[in-house]
Order: structure tokens, then sequence, then C-alpha cells
């Protein structure tokens, strides 16, 4: 059927119409749905014509964590009106504004009004504020033009709670928010009531993760802070929470109520527990509201920025009470006269009050007034002091600029004006008007005429300039502008003390916009600076360490490539290396650093980097954890030999601690910096720097620089110009090409000192200001006038009373509270010295017109002195708020006093060798120093100045607190008191507590600690006592902070003590020489009588040791002489059983000690030490096991000639296998270091060689005495038997018709060849006392020495002894030193075991091995072996506990086998003390020598080479600029290993040679006998005499210690001041063993033969013996060298015979080559060029000539 068309099209608009109607019911209702599940906007909106009406109440408290403390606060509340007035402008009216404090405990007490500052914050609420608001965002606030800031932060603070940010999709989420904090992290949750229309909205914010912080610091612009160190470890952390009470409707949404509530946590000591707090809490109740807007302000509001606080720009108030201006000229003066009334009666802490009072007044007065008070007061030297004192720690730009007036005005003398300019430019506040006034003191006459204030204002103004700059991120070039002209000036006049002065100043400033300034200085970046003194180049790399913590990366690749550059000094390139390690470099760079060390030619620098990688390496500092990883990569990469590098070479020493509990640590660090022309270091470097949260500071740093030092010191006045050898030198240095002597260094002492990382002083002397110092103050260059004016003026006596008040430190940190109050923590410092001294002198016979410094030794002196020195220290704590209307918070008070009076008479007679010092006794008490500290609760306000609240925060009187209260079952205590007693090691034995004189009132739980420590010297009528007091909160929490708060004491007073007849005087005298027999005083000997004497003589000496009173001392030793053999057998006094040593057969640790308890008679005590050794044994029963087995094993043993260690092993028959004492080393291989023994040198019995390793054999041991100390100690001799004494000193109080009391001190000496001793008496010269100490010292033979001290009654009580002896340790040279204590006083033992108690900690720190094994109870032995020269072994050897090591890095090396002639060696009689000292200095010189056909260098390189014949090479030769000495030697045609030398020394050519078998010696080519030393007669500075089988020459004043010729061998030794200035085939004595074989140009040799023949000295090819010429040789054939044809000369000439000769004999030598193009017309023979200015392309190998046949040589006649 056919279909219509219409029809189809009918039905298809029919379909069409009805699908786009159900879509669009579809999509409806989407919407709808969507509509109705949408979050309803809650952007708070207020309506136009509506004045809404709320209550504001603002809280801020501070406290410490704890009940029971006082915490004080501050509150505000207020009604507040807001009107909308446009579609973002609203109105907010405060009003009823009050303000009330609250002192006391929370919440117990109640807030107190503040009426007249409610009033004066009223007036400024008086008008409307504006302010813009729109979607619940804060824009600008309008105020008053006249109000305050404190108001307008106020009101900050009540708008920062309406600061609402709503993200419409999100219930949940994080954003970055402006408010009055700044900008931070804040978390948003919403929680929507859609049905009751209501929402509470949450907020947070981390108030330490903020993208721009309100925050304000003053005074730690040196404090760095870590960036990348983790949040979570900041001391100061705070958070805000706050809460939002919405209801919304159909005209909007509403605030009903909001309360926010901000915490700030401080924790000084970083602990958890012990925190500070302030917490701020806000609450914002919805009142009322009316139909009736607010009224429009009338007068036009200021545009006072956002809500982000506003610091005042005024200096802050200090935390001292607050001074309301009335009359400011009337209060300076008022203060200014009753400081200096305080001063002057001696109230330190009074004084420092009203200097940091007069200090705030400086801060808030007028240029005008000041000058007014100056006027007043300039006159008057007291006030003058006070005046400028305070002035410079203003730091207003009011007095700063008071100071550059007077300096102008010549006001100020030079000394007043350089110590008010550092302290002025170091506290003024930086900002643009001071910088200004900064800038002026550059350009002042006065200051640019005087170098020294010149130099204090350039450094002060890069100061300045990097506190300005320290927080903006840009800074201004014109500040830099004055520092970089003055760089710009003194390069372009080659000044170098201007360079060094405006690198220095621009170092302080460290400001990356002076790089380039900077690198113009570097000879790396600029060709220019290679001209300037190496001192400039180091000063120009300091210049950039404070530039490398703004821009490290740039100041990294600047130092990097300084460092690498080998061209440059190498104390540079040290500073370099410090300079790069400061940038905190990553591993690839560090790694690269230690490569580029491995092909090093600076051992110096190569020393130095490495030492300071293993510094950093130990490091355990947080901000230093990635740089010590890369170092400890490093330093595993580097070859070991850098590690055993001697002391020549640079080295870093660091040490340091860090407590990650605390966060807070140190490291000292000195860099010694070795140059190689010196024998130590020329550059020491000594820097402190301080961690501490996070942060750290170089507190201070100190360098010294020396530069020929040595120059000075010879003080030489020989015209080596004048000579003829110094001629010589001139004319042979022409004859090697590129010769150049070494360059002239001017004597240099140059030091500077940084405080915090700022310098702040530098001074360079040289030779020419030495002389022009002596010629100002004498008007000659002699040196002697100055001692005798220096004397004059001493005697003209010492009058005057001074003093030196200063702040040392005003730290500040503010951040804003949520009130709109600004919360502050701060740390102010000042320190008060005072010193009034009167001082005669009088010296008689006067001194002569003809003055010579000899004539002192024979004048007497009379001395009258009064001398009062006081020093006060004042430190203020604080956290609250300190504003200039009212102060609210916490203050920690510390003081630090010290005071003494020294008023004394004094006679010196020179003569007689007399000295006698008389002065008053102990009249009234003393406080001689104290320490106190005081923390409070503070309330303070402007308007009611005289109602101040102070309040301790830990109150008087207890608080009933659980803690307090303590429960132990007696059973518990009195077990964990033994458990207690048997750890405590038994270093020293334990005895009964001895009742000591102290008050004592502690106990756990309480708060409160008194207790008082006196020593009484009732003779002298004197009494000194420890006082410490505290009364903390530490019973709260236990941490730092508690025990901090509350009140601190401690104190030491002298106080007089009450005696039977008073004291006039105390006297001292000493007495030296021969008349000291006659001060001893008489005094009548307690003890029993003397037996009846022989002799006039022995009646003498009996006499002498009863005015001593030591006669009782010696009759026991008599005794145990003569009954030796009974006392032995039965009991032995402790007097001989000093020293143990290992015997055959040994007694066990059980008799030895009760045999030595018998003889102290304290066996009970013994018994209890035994009693613990045996608890010890059961806690290490292993060890008791291997002791019992290797205790056998010695016995046994000892009957044989070998001795079986415990490591023996047994066969399967049941035979040990010993090791005898050949085989002992190999033993040594095997066995640990401690289960060997010392063996002594005097020692003859073999079998003790080796004592097996159990811990009993030590502790058995200690049955036999030592022979050599025991007969010395069982058999004391008194000396004043044969010798008289040689110093008495008599200490006495003088009474009033009494005896005079006091101790008397005695001194023998026996300086016999064989044996040295040494004997002190100190005995009372009271009749009744028979207190005596005794002390006697003695060397006993070559090999040991030995030492008592006893002391008590009739010095029998308590006894100490020592030893110190030279051995074998397995088989190397050892010195063992030993001590044993007898018997010691309670006191020694209590401060053993508490050192005892960290020493396995330390030694474990240090790197020691432990092992715990007993051995004797009362000695401890020390063993050092030397196992190579420069490395040791020790084992310390306690009664407990064995500590050792092995292969420790000794400083110098020591000879472990003797190398030095015999000749030069000391008596064998002083081995012990004379040879270590004497072979250390040996091994310092330096000695060449030729044996041969080897040499030795004296960097102690050795090579082989082959001389030729006749041809003269250069030795040793004086390079310097005094050319002193030429040494050469040649080879003897008749034979091939005899040698001829030739001297060169002042006018004398000296000859030595071997003629017929016999040495030869010609002096100016006369011959002279050599059996006779020869001595010039015109200079008797040099010494040619025979010496065993050839001669030596000596002539030290030129260098040279000693020449020692035989024709075989030949030997010099120079002088240490000759290091780094000689050259030639020794070397230049530098230590730069990389760099030996440098020839005369300085070009680096190849290989030794060549380096060799570089020094033969070239003679006429006719007329000279030596045919050998030097010839630059190039390759004959093309070189294919850089694509290109190329011909190759070499870079150094090369032995060749002369013209006419033929080679007989050539050696292969290494040679470097220049090529050029093959048509290039360079001719080097021609040119005479220098070639090694030219790059090195090619190396290849040719031959040089040794010998020539000249047959065809043809010369003419």
């Amino acid at each position: 059927m056919p279909v219509n068309n219409s029809s189809i099209k009918a039905a298809h608009f029919a379909l069409c119409h009805s699908v786009t109607f159900s879509m669009k019911g579809l999509i409806l209702a989407l919407v709808l749905a969507l509509v109705g599940a949408q979050k309803h906007d809650l952007e708070p909106v207020f309506h136009t014509g509506k004045t809404y009406l709320y209550g504001y109440e603002g809280l801020i408290l501070h406290g410490l964590q704890g009940r029971g403390l006082v915490i004080a606060g501050v509150k505000l509340t207020c009604k507040l009106q807001i009107s909308r007035v446009s579609r973002s402008d609203h109105l907010l009216q405060v009003q009823s504004p009050k303000l009330e404090e609250y002192h006391g405990l929370w919440p117990l007490d109640s807030f107190t009004p503040s009426s007249k500052l409610t009033e004066t914050i009223a007036a400024c609420f008086s008008q409307a504020f504006k302010f813009e608001y729109n979607e619940g965002r804060v824009g600008s606030i309008y105020a008053p033009e006249d109000c305050p800031i404190l108001c307008t932060n106020i009101v900050r603070g009540i708008l920062n709670m309406m600061q609402i940010t709503i993200k419409k999709s999100q219930n949940v989420y994080e954003l970055q928010e402006a408010g009055i904090e700044g900008i931070c992290q804040t978390r948003y949750v919403i929680q929507d009531d859609s049905k009751n229309n209501r929402a509470t909205i949450s907020k947070s914010k981390d108030l330490t993760d903020c993208q721009d912080r309100a925050v304000k610091n003053t005074g730690m612009a040196y404090i760095r802070p870590c960036p990348t160190c983790p949040l979570k470890v900041r001391n100061v952390k705070g958070t805000v929470m706050s809460t939002y009470k919405m209801k919304y409707d159909d005209s909007g949404v509403l605030i009903t109520f909001a309360t926010s509530e901000q915490v700030y946590q401080v924790s000084p000591f970083n602990e958890p527990d012990g925190t500070a707090g302030m917490e701020a809490r806000q609450a914002l109740v919805l009142v009322d509201i009316k139909n009736t807007p607010i009224n429009v302000p009338e007068t036009q509001l200021q545009n006072q920025g956002s809500l982000r606080y506003h610091f005042s720009e005024e200096l802050f108030q200090m935390p001292i009470p607050l001074i309301r201006i009335k009359n400011a000229d009337g209060q300076l003066t008022e203060t200014l006269q009753q400081l200096v009334k305080n001063n002057e009666e001696g109230d330190t802490k009074e004084s420092s009050a009203k200097f940091l009072q007069m200090v705030q007044l400086f801060r808030l007065v007028t240029l005008d007034q000041i000058n007014s008070l100056w006027e007043q007061f300039a006159s008057e030297p007291p006030y003058r002091h006070w005046f400028l004192s305070a002035v410079c720690a203003a730091g207003a730009t009011d007095t700063f600029q008071f100071l550059k007036q007077k300096i102008h005005d010549k006001k100020l003398n030079i000394w007043e004006a350089a110590v008010v300019l550092p302290l002025a430019f170091h506290f003024v506040m930086p900002n643009k008007q001071t910088l200004e006034v900064a800038s002026s003191f550059l350009t002042c006459p006065q200051i640019q005429k005087a170098p020294m204030l010149r130099i204090l204002v350039y450094l002060g103004y890069g100061s300045m300039v990097n506190k300005y700059c320290a927080q903006p991120s840009f800074c201004p070039n014109e500040l830099l502008q004055p520092l970089h002209d003055l760089a710009a000036e003194a390069a372009s006049r080659s000044h170098a003390e201007d360079m060094a002065l405006a690198l220095k100043a621009i170092g302080n400033a460290g400001e990356p916009a002076s790089i380039k300034r900077i690198l113009k200085f570097l000879p790396t970046f600029s060709p220019a600076a290679t001209s300037l003194p190496s001192r400039i180049h180091a000063d120009a790399v300091l210049a950039l360490r404070k530039i490398a913590r703004k821009d490290p990366a740039k100041v990294r690749e600047i130092s990097l490539q300084i460092f690498m550059d080998n061209t440059l000094a190498p104390n540079v390139r040290m500073m370099a290396c410090v300079v790069l390690f400061e940038t905190k470099p990553a591993l690839p760079i560090v790694a690269a650093m230690a490569t580029s060390l491995l092909s090093e030619t600076s051992l110096q620098v190569a020393s130095f980097t490495y030492s300071h990688m293993k510094a950093l390496a130990v490091g355990r500092i947080p901000q230093l954890y990635n740089l010590s990883a890369a170092c400890n990569i490093a330093i595993k990469l580097l070859s070991p030999r850098l590690d055993r590098l001697s002391y020549r070479y640079s080295k870093v020493i660091h040490a340091g601690g860090y407590s990650h509990v605390y966060k807070a640590g140190a490291i000292w660090r000195v860099y010694l910096m070795n140059s190689p022309n010196t024998m130590f270091p020329s550059d020491i470097i000594t820097k402190v720097r301080g961690y501490y949260a996070n942060t750290a500071t170089d507190i201070i740093e100190v360098a010294l620089r020396s530069q020929s030092l040595i120059n000075i010191i010879r003080q030489q006045n020989i015209p080596f110009a004048e000579y003829d050898t110094y001629k010589t030198l001139k004319e042979l240095g022409k004859t090697f090409l590129g010769w150049k002597e070494l360059p002239p260094e001017d004597p240099l002492v140059s030091t500077y000192i940084k405080i915090l990382g700022q310098e702040i002083a530098f001074v360079d002397i040289d030779n020419k200001v030495i002389q022009q110092t002596i010629m100002s103050l004498t008007g000659s260059s002699n040196w002697q006038p100055v001692v005798k004016k220096a004397v004059e003026e001493v005697q003209r006596g010492i009058s005057g009373q001074w003093t030196l008040p200063a702040m040392v430190a005003e730290l500040r940190h503010v951040v804003p509270t949520v009130v709109g109050m600004p919360l502050e923590l701060s740390l102010s410092g000042a320190v008060l010295a005072q010193a009034a001294a009167y001082v005669d002198i009088q010296l008689s016979p006067p001194l002569s017109d003809n003055f010579r410094p000899s004539q002192l030794l024979e004048t007497n002196t009379d001395i009258h002195a009064d001398i009062q020195p006081k020093v006060y220290f004042h430190m203020i704590a604080t956290m609250g708020i300190n504003m200039q209307y009212f102060q609210s918070g916490l203050e920690f008070h510390a003081e630090f006093s010290a005071n003494t009076t020294m008023k004394f008479d004094a006679t010196v007679n020179m003569k007689e060798k007399n000295l006698k010092i008389e002065t008053l006794p102990c009249h009234q008490e003393v406080e001689l120093a104290a320490v106190r500290s005081e923390a409070y609760a503070i309330s303070r306000n402007m308007e009611e100045a005289d109602s101040e609240k102070k309040t301790h925060i830990l109150p008087e009187g207890e608080i009933t607190s659980i803690f307090n209260q303590k429960f132990q079952s007696s059973e518990i205590s009195s077990r964990a008191e033994s458990w207690k007693q048997r750890n405590i090691p038994s270093v020293i034995f334990k005895g009964y507590q001895q009742a000591s004189e102290e008050e004592h009132r502690h106990s756990v739980g309480q708060r409160s600690y008194e207790r008082v420590f006196c020593r009484e010297l009732s003779s002298l009528g004197c009494s000194a006592c420890l006082s410490l007091k505290s009364r903390n909160s530490a019973f709260l929490r236990n941490t730092y902070l508690h025990k901090l708060v509350g009140e601190l004491e401690a104190k030491i007073v002298l106080k007089p003590v009450h005696t039977d007849a008073d004291i006039e005087k105390i006297q001292l005298e000493i007495q030296v020489g021969p008349k000291a027999a006659s001060k001893i005083i008489n005094v009548a000997s307690s003890g029993s009588k003397e037996e009846e004497e022989t002799s006039l003589y022995e009646n003498i000496k009996a006499k002498l040791k009863k005015i001593l009173g030591i006669e009782n001392v010696f009759k026991v030793a008599n005794k145990t002489r003569h009954h030796k053999k009974r006392i032995h057998s039965k009991v032995k006094i402790a007097v001989t059983d000093l020293w143990v040593e290992p015997s055959a057969n040994p007694l066990s640790s059980s008799s030895s000690s009760s045999t030595a308890s018998s003889a102290d008679g304290n066996e009970p005590e013994d018994k209890h030490e035994n009693e613990e050794i045996r608890q010890f044994g059961k806690k290490h029963g292993s060890s008791s096991r291997s002791s019992k087995g290797s205790s056998s094993s010695s016995s046994a043993g000892s009957d044989s000639s070998t001795i079986c260690s415990s490591s023996s092993r047994e066969n399967s028959s049941g035979d040990k296998h010993c090791t005898g004492d050949s085989e002992y080393p190999n033993q040594q291989a095997y066995l640990p270091i401690y289960q060997f023994w010392f063996k002594p040198t005097d020692e003859q019995d073999s079998q003790r060689e080796v004592l097996n390793s159990s811990s009993s054999s030590s502790s058995s041991s200690s049955s036999v005495s030592d022979e050599g100390i025991s007969t010395a100690m069982s058999q004391p001799k008194f000396l004043g038997d044969s010798k008289p004494p040689i110093l008495a000193a008599i200490l006495r109080a003088i009474r009033r018709n009494e005896q005079p009391t006091g101790f008397q001190l005695v001194l023998y000496a026996d300086r016999q060849p064989v044996r040295f001793r040494i004997q002190i008496f100190v005995s009372s010269i009271t009749e009744a006392n028979r207190w005596k100490l005794c002390a006697d010292a003695s060397v006993i033979n070559s090999h040991k020495a030995s030492g008592s001290l006893k002391w008590g009654t009739d010095c029998q009580d308590y006894h100490i002894a020592t030893q110190i002896a030279t051995g074998k340790f397995a088989s190397h040279p050892a010195m063992q030193m030993k001590l044993v204590w007898p018997k010691v006083p309670s006191s020694v033992r209590r401060t053993a075991r508490w050192f005892y108690r960290y020493l396995p900690g330390a030694a474990y720190m240090l790197g020691y091995s432990q092992r715990q094994q007993r051995g004797p109870s009362r000695q401890t032995t020390m063993v050092m072996a030397l196992t190579s020269p420069r490395t040791c072994d020790v084992v310390l050897r306690l009664p407990e506990l064995t500590i050792y090591n092995r292969a420790i890095r000794l400083p110098l090396p020591f000879p472990s086998s003797p190398g030095t002639l015999t000749s030069m060696l000391p008596s064998p009689d002083w081995d012990i003390f004379s040879q270590t000292t004497f072979s250390i200095i040996e091994n310092l010189k330096a000695h060449c020598s030729v044996s041969q056909n080897v040499i030795t260098t004296f960097n102690g390189v050795e090579f082989n080479y082959s001389m030729p014949v006749n041809c003269f090479h250069i030795l040793a030769q004086d390079c310097s600029p005094e050319l002193k000495f030429l040494v050469m030697m040649k080879r003897l045609e008749e034979a091939a290993d005899l040698m001829a030398i030739n001297v060169r020394l002042a006018s004398h050519k000296v000859d030595m040679y071997v003629s017929n078998g016999r040495i030869q010696l010609k002096i100016n080519g006369v011959q002279t006998p050599t059996d006779v030393p020869y001595t010039p007669s015109s200079d008797a500075s040099m010494l040619i005499s025979s010496e065993k089988e050839g001669l030596s020459l000596k002539a030290p004043e030129y260098g040279i210690d000693k020449l020692y010729y035989d024709g075989h061998r030949f030997e010099i030794r120079v002088a240490f001041w000759m290091a780094g200035k000689t050259c030639g085939i020794c070397g230049r004595y530098d230590a730069e063993k990389e760099r030996e074989y440098q020839m005369p140009s300085g070009y680096l040799a190849k290989d030794a033969v060549s380096f060799a023949q570089s020094w033969i000295v070239s003679e006429d090819a006719c007329a000279g013996a030596c045919k050998l010429q030097r010839r630059f040789v190039k390759v004959e054939k093309p070189v294919a060298f850089d694509k290109k044809v190329s011909k190759c000369f070499s870079m150094e000439p090369v032995l060749h015979c002369a013209e006419g000769c033929s080679a007989t004999r050539t050696v292969p030598i290494s040679v470097g080559f220049h090529c050029v193009p093959a048509d290039s017309t360079l001719n080097p023979e021609e040119e005479q060029m220098r070639l090694d200015q030219k790059s090195e392309d090619v190396v290849s190998t040719v031959d040089a000539h040794t010998a020539c046949s000249c047959e065809q040589q043809s010369c003419s006649a």
C-alpha cells in the first residue's frame, strides 16, 4: 500500500515533540533535585540599615604547666556595634571597654580592674572604625588619624574572628588564610544543620606553618635558622582553634556566637613537659539587632592596612618597670646622679638597674634633650662615662646621631671613640635613618685621620648592613656602594691595608651583590690579582663565608674553583675548603673533592681537607646530617696515607657534642694551616659555634696569622748582601734558565676577632709598626728606654676608679595574639665591671741614668696596694605582653656577682731572693661570688606605676600534692640500698661516711633545699663557706624549666672565725737560696724524743728534723730498715708494699688484700671489699673460671725458661706447647694487648716478659713489691742531712701577744748527675698541731722515676704513690705509669667513684675497647707502647676494668730505635726525661744525606742517582733573598765512591775532599790542618772541627746547624727557620713530598734523574772539568699533534756533551714537550724563551748524556 508522505511527516513531528517535552521534564526534575540538595550559602552578612550588638571578651594568660603556680594575664571586655553602610563598607563602634588584670593562682583569685588604663583605652575607641567586609573576608581597616596602634590592633583582633573562608562545594578543606597572624595554613570543618537552619564551623591554624607570618625579631640577625629542619623539633609552637555558630534564613547568614582560643608553648630546653604557655581566648556573642544604623564619623579615617598585625616603629620597651615621661631632663638628671651615687657606694645591683632605666630614658627623649644633658655633665668624668655607655646601649636614631656629632666636633678623644663605636654600631636599630647616619661616619674627617677608628667604623657599617638586610629579600645597592668604592679605590692604588679593610667589611655585610667585587681580588677569576699578596687572596675567600648563607649555590661554585686551582697558595685553597664546607655541599661535590685529593700535589691542602672531612664525618648535628654522611663516604675513597701525615701538615681539630633530647649543642674547631715556609702553623683559626632549637650561631672566632715571624725573632744584623757568597749565588742563578729566588716576605702578625659572626676588630703588626711604636714612646729605636719608661710610669703609682657598664644582649621575638596584643619572648643582659685601685711602688736604689734592665735584679721593691674588683651580670628572660602602656607576663632573673678585695703590702728583695707579702685578716663577712635566679609573674601599667605586682611564680608555703607523698617499704628500701652498694665500683675502698659540719635540710618530694659547706682555717682566722639554696617547682614536673622556676642561690662567702687572740695581720714570706734554712720556724714536736747524737753535725740534723716536725716520719722508715726480715714475715707496712709485679710464686688476691689491709689497720673495710669482689666473681663467672686456669698455668711455667699463656693449646697426649721468648712477637699477633705485661728496662728476670692473660694473675701479682721503688720508699733519705733547703715559704697569722699560727713549706733538692730528688714538707707552725704533708719525688735511675705523697698526723694518715718507668711491652719500647693509694680520705674516694661511673662511657665514645677483669684493688696502671714512630698502644688497668686501644696516632714522630749519632745524644743518666725531648727535636730538624748513590732529601724522599764525574751539583742552597750559603758536591774521577764538597759561606770558600786516602780541607784556597778546630778570626759564627772519621762544619747563624763529611758520606742539618727557604737536590724543606722534584725554574721533573741533573752547575766547556751542557731538544721526526704536522721542543733543557765532545754514557729520562706547527720559526736556543710557561703537549723519553769524550774538542789557546 502506498505511503502518504504527508502522514509520515506528521507522525515524525508528533514523535519529536513528545520526546522534547519528555527531555525538558527530566532536566527540570534534575535541576530541582540539585537545588534542593545544594549546601546553603554560609558567608556572614550584615544588612544595611541595621546595627548588630555583640558582647566581646578577650583574655590572655601566661604561666607554666602545673597547678599551684602563679600566672599573670589581662582581660578586655566591651560591647560592639556593627553596621553596614555600603556594599562592602562597615562600621565598628567599641563601647564600654574595660581592662582587668589577673595576678594569682588560677582560677582561685579574681581579676583586678585597671580604671586608669581603661580610660586611656576608652579614649581611642570614642570614634567608630571602618572596615571592608565581603563574603566573610575582612579587607582594609580605617581608624582615626591619632588612634594609637594598640587600639587598632585590638580592633584587628576583634575583626579577625569574623574572617571566614567558605568553600561551597566542600565541608572539610585546607587553605592558606590571611589573619592577624599572617597567612597561615588553616583547616575547616563545617557541620550544617539544615533542619534547624543552623551551622557550626570549626577552623584551626598551625602558626608554625605560615607563608607570610607576622613576626618581628630584633637582635637575632646573627642567629641562623635551619629551613630544612622538621617543624616538630621547634621550641616555640602555636595554634589557633575557632568555633562559629551560624544562623541562616532567607535574608542571609548571621554569626550568633564565636569563640577563639590561641595557645603558644615555649620550651626553652625542648622538653615536652617543660613548657611555658600563653593562652589567649576570645568570645563574641550576639546580643541584639537594632534598626538604627551607626552614625558615619565626620572626621577622615586613615587606612591602616589589612588584618595583619602591625608592629610599632618605636623601639621596644625594656623588661624593666615602666617609666612615665613627665620631665625628661629632670628624670635623666636624677637617674644619672643616682647611678653615680650607687656606683660610688659599691651597690652594683642597684647601679645595674639604674643603668637599664637610663638606657630606656635615652630611647624616649629627643636629640636636643640629650645634648642638654651632655652639656651639663660632660666635664665630670664619672657622669661622662655612664652617659656615653647608656647612649651606646640605647640604639636609637637620636643617640646614634649624637655620637656622630660629638666625634665630628672632637668632643670625644680617640680612646673614648674606640670604645663607643663598636658598641654603638652593635646596638643601634638598623633602619633608613640610622644607616644614613652610619654612612656619614665613613666620611667624617676625624675618623679618616685615625686608622683605628676608620677600621672600627667600616666593620661596624658592614655589620649594620647585614642586620638591615637580614629580613628583606632585596638589599638596596646604595647601602653597599661605600664598601664597593673603598675596594675599587684600594685596588687602583694597590693599597693592601685598604683592600683588607674593604674585604672584611664586605664580608660583614654578607650580600650576594658584592660577589663581583670580591672576584676581582682572586687570581682564579681575575689575572690582575696574581700580583696581590696571598693574605689578600685569603681575605677575599673569607669574605664569601657570610654570603654563602644567602646564595650557597653561587659561593659553592666559586669556592670549588678556588679549591681546585693548584696555582694558588696552599693557605688560600684551605680557606676555600672552609668556605666550601660552609655551603653544605651535596655528595657529588664532596666526592669530587675526594677524587681530586688522590692526585693532589700539595700535601698541606690534602691533609687539611681530609682532616676536615673526618671532623665533619663524626658530627651529630642535625643540620649537618647530609654533609656528615657525604664526608663519611668520601674519606673511604681517599688513600689511608692522608691519615698518617705528621704535624707538619695542616689539620682540623674538632670537638663538640649535641643533645638530641634538648636539641642543643656546640662545636669547637681549630683550623691549623701550615705553610711550606714554616715549621708550625702560619694561620690558626679557632671558633665556637652553638646550636639551639634548629638555629646556629657563631659565638666567637679568633684568628692568628703569622708570616716570617722568625725574621723578627732572629734579629741578626749580618750584612749577607756584602759577602762574596751573595754575589756568587746571584751570578750562579743566571746560569739556570728561568731561575727565580724566593720573593721577600715582610714579617707580619695579623689577628682578628669575630663576635656572633661579625668581625669587630683586626690588627696587622709588621716590623714597621713595631719600630714606629718604639719610636713614638721613646724617640729611639732601642727597646731599653721603653723598659725604663715603663718602670718609671709604674713608680708613679696607680690610682683611680674604673667602671664599665654595657648591654651584652637584647634579643626579642614578638608575635601577635588573637586578642590584638603582642606576645614577646625576650632575653636581655647587662654587665657591670668595676675596679678601684691604689698602688704605690717604691724602688731602692733609684734607677740610674744609664739604665740597664739587669739593674732590676739588684733592687728592693716596696708595693702598697688596695685593689677592689667587682663584676655583676644581670640577665632577664621574659614571656608576655611588654608594651609602653602595660606589662603582663613572666620574668626570669639571673644574677652573677663577684667581689673581692686585695689589700696588701709587699716587699721584693731581688738580691736576697726574698718576697714578703702582708695583708689584713678577715674582719667581716665577704661574699666572694654568688649566682642567684628568681622567677616572677609581673603586672605593671603606665597609669599606675606605683601599683606594680611582682610575685614569685612558686608561691611561699607548701602545696598539698600527692607528688609530695612517698611510700616505700623498709624491706624494699634496704634491698635497694644493698643493691646500690654492691654495684658501686671499688676503684677506691669505700669507708664510713665522716660527719661534716654542714647544715642540711632536704627531702625527696619537697621543693626546698639548703646546704652549707664550710672549711675553717682557724690558724688564719678565716672560714670559707659554700652555700646552696633552692626552692623550685620540680616536684610538679621533673624538667629543667621547673627546676629553674623558683629561687636558686649559690654563693661563696669568706667570714672571720673567732679565735682566742685577735689576728693583726697575715704574712706570707718566701725565701729562695742559701738563706732559706734561716726562715724555718722552730716548733716543739710532740713526738718521741730523738736518740742522743754523737756529734755536733748530727745534732744540727736532728734539730732541723725536729723543727720541721718530721722526725717521726723517718723513724718509721729506719725501723723498717733495721727489722726488714721480721716485718716482711709478719706484717707489711704501707710504705714498703706499694708496687706489685708478677712473681714465680704468686699469692692469691685475698691474701694480698688482707696483708695490705693489716698494714693499713682497716681490716673490716678490706673484708667488705673482698665480699664485693666475690659478688663480682659470681656475676662474671666466666672471667673467674678463666682466671683460675691461667693462674695455674702461670705457676707451672715459672720453673722453666718459658711461660705458657692461657691460650696455650694441648695436644692429644696432654702436653702443652709453650711459646718461648724468641717466639714472643708471634704471640703478639694472636693475643690481645691486655694479655701482656710490662717489663721494666732494668728488670733482669726474663720470665716476667710474658704473663698469662687471666685477671687473677694481675690480682695475685700485687703481693710482690718492686725492688727499685720499695727500696726507695722503705729507706727514705732526708735530704736535709746533706743539703740545705732551697726554698722556704711561711704563711702565718700574727696575733697580738701570742705566738703566730699558720703553715710553712720547705723544699729540698738533690741535683746529682746520676739521680735527681726533690722533697717538700708542709707543716703547721702551731705547737699543738701535728698535721703535716710530705712529698718525695726522685729519679731512681735512667729509666725509672717515682714519687710519694703522704699527709695527716706526722704524715701517717694518708698515702699516695706513683712510679714512671720505661721498658718493653710485648716487643715494643714502652712507658708505664703506676698509681697506688694505700689510704686516701673519703672525699677522694667519693670523687673517684663519681669519675669511675662515667669513665666507661667516655672511653667508648673515644673508641677504646673495654674488658671486665679484676686487678689490684688499690692500684691503677697505664702502659703506652710505641709500635711505630707515629703510633702507640695504650692499656689502662683499673681495679675492675681494663681499657685499651691500638695504633693511636701520635702528634709528633718518636723514633723507636736510635737513629742519631752517638755524639748528638745527651748523657745516658737522663734518658728517661731528656731522650724523649731530644729525639723529638732531632726529628723536627731537616736532614739531607748522600751515601754512595743514595740521596735522602730534607723531606725524607729517598732516590738513587749516579753523579756524573767532576760535575758540581747544588746539594743545598739558601734560596731566600739573603742567599746565606751554598753547598755543592761532585764525584771525584779517581774513585767512584769518593766525593768532594764545596761550601760557600759569607766570604769563605770551604773545600773538603779526599787525597791520598786522607780528608783534606782548604779554606779560600789555603790548605788547613784538620786536627785543630778552625774558627775564622773575622767570623766566629763558623766552626770546622774533626769528628769521627771526617769533618764537621757548624754555622748556626747562617742556617747550617751541622754539616758532616767523611769522603764517602755527606749529611747536612739546617735550622728550623730555614724551612721552605732551601733549594737544590736536598729539596725545599717544605714537607711537600709530592712536589719534591722541582727544578731551578720551578718546573716539576718527571723523574729523579732529570731532577738531579737540573742542578748541575755548568762550566766553561774548555776551562772546566765538567763537559756537560744544557740544551733544548726536539723531536726530529714530524709528530701528528692536533691533526697537524708539528715539531716539539722540550720544556726544560737536557744534558748534552759540549760541542766537539761525544757521549760515552747516557741515561734515559722522561721529558715534557711543547709542540708547535712544523712551519713555525720557534728556536728555543736562540730566543731563550721559557717553554715551561707553555702547555705540555707530549711526554717522551730521551737520552741525557752523563759522560763525555772530548778528544775532538777545539779550544783556543
